[in-house]
């Protein structure tokens, strides 16, 4: 009796093990009825954010006195441009700084020449403007625009939440087209893109243009498109 219940024992653990071993081979089943999708959401709004740039060169014989005379002209500038400057309406910070040799047709060094960069950057274009126009010996080298981080920000939330909506009634127009009645979301991924519009670049104009007397040097910034997209996978039920 008791060789009886050990081998019934002994039978019933290798049918066990045989059934765990069939079920781990097999695996977990696939999902099913996976629908990859995106969706978008575009925000425009106008560029608040000028950067200038001011520039100005050197040339002369000896490298030392020209990196000297460009860093008294940038230290210069920065004092004047200082006396205006105000978080968020103006703020400066210096740019590229060069200073390379200049060669004979021998291959001989003959002289040195560099330039060095002033940026002055803010949301109030008439004191970034009035400002560069106290810095005469300098030229304004471009004008660029965008957004300013705090608007960025708050377009970024725009164009998430359209997207987001976006999605999820592309989401639930897909289940209902397949005769389904609702989703569930699986995986997600969310991202944002700031798509600057092109506008004019005044280059290398005198600094002396922007003097009060003077025509006002165009400054109309361009649009901004920010764009948010949302991508991922969705199950039909």
């Amino acid at each position: 009796m008791n060789i009886a219940i050990t081998r019934s024992l002994f039978s019933l653990g290798l049918a066990a093990t045989a059934l765990t071993a069939s079920a781990q081979s097999q695996g977990p089943a696939e999902p099913r009825n996976i629908v990859q999708l995106s969706a978008s959401g575009t925000v425009e709004a106008q560029q608040d954010w000028l950067t200038l740039t001011l520039s100005t060169s050197r040339d002369g014989s000896d490298a030392a006195s020209v990196q000297a005379s460009l860093r008294q002209a940038l230290e210069a500038a920065m004092n004047e441009v200082k006396k205006t400057a105000t978080p968020g309406a103006m703020e400066l910070r210096s740019g590229s700084f060069s200073l390379q040799p200049r060669y004979t047709n021998e291959g001989k060094i003959n002289g040195w020449s560099g330039s060095t960069e002033l940026l002055l950057e803010g949301l109030d274009f008439a004191r970034i403007s009035a400002a560069a126009a106290k810095v005469p010996s300098m030229t304004v080298r471009s004008i660029g625009f965008g957004l300013s981080r705090q608007l960025r920000e708050q377009l970024e939330i725009q164009a998430q939440t359209l997207a987001i909506d976006n999605f999820k009634q592309k989401a639930a127009q897909i289940a209902r087209g397949f005769g389904f009645s609702d989703y569930q979301l699986r995986e997600v991924n969310v991202n944002t893109a700031d798509q600057g519009m092109p506008v004019p670049r005044m280059l290398a104009m005198s600094s002396r243009a922007l003097v009060a007397d003077a025509p006002p040097l165009p400054m109309e910034s361009g649009k901004s498109l920010v764009v948010a997209n949302v991508s991922g996978g969705v199950q039909l039920k």
